[in-house]
């Protein structure tokens, strides 16, 4: 088990609570980002700028049990085809008992995007959602080192 976090979009207290639970856990954490992004990590990959460099590397790196963290939704959805484990910085965790409904979001406001309208932004980062995120990745680690 690894935890590989697409680091291009990622809040730095997330990097800062993964590293920790990694550490606890004696889980490696690996970081995958654009070279456009100072990260510093035992396991670091760096790749280009192109669109979606980020999430191919993070696919190519994933196996079956890790845990990624990512805000992006399609990512999130070829993750649990490979059967990794997936939370959004949020600390929502993504199933495929929910994917199929939030791809189907995503399709409706980018349909939307492009005929004109707009979409909301996200909302400013809240101490609720660092404690959602630390709660959520500690219970999927805890149940990792039982299962082994």
């Amino acid at each position: 088990m690894k935890i590989l976090i697409d680091a291009d979009a990622c809040p730095k207290k997330v990097l800062q609570i993964c590293m920790d639970l990694g550490a606890k856990y004696a889980v490696k954490v690996w970081t995958v980002a654009s070279f456009n992004h100072n990260i510093i990590s035992d396991y670091h990959v760096v790749v280009g700028d192109n669109d979606q460099e980020t999430d191919i590397k993070v696919l190519n790196l994933a196996e079956s049990g890790d845990i990624i963290i990512t805000q992006d939704w399609g990512l999130a959805a070829m993750a649990l085809g490979k059967r990794a484990r997936c939370i959004s910085p949020a600390g929502r965790e993504f199933r495929n008992d929910n994917i199929d409904f939030l791809l189907e979001e995503r399709d409706m406001k980018a349909k939307l995007r492009r005929s004109g309208g707009r979409t909301k932004g996200p909302n400013k980062r809240t101490i609720q959602e660092d404690i959602r995120f630390q709660e959520c990745l500690a219970g999927i680690l805890g149940e990792g080192i039982k299962a082994t």
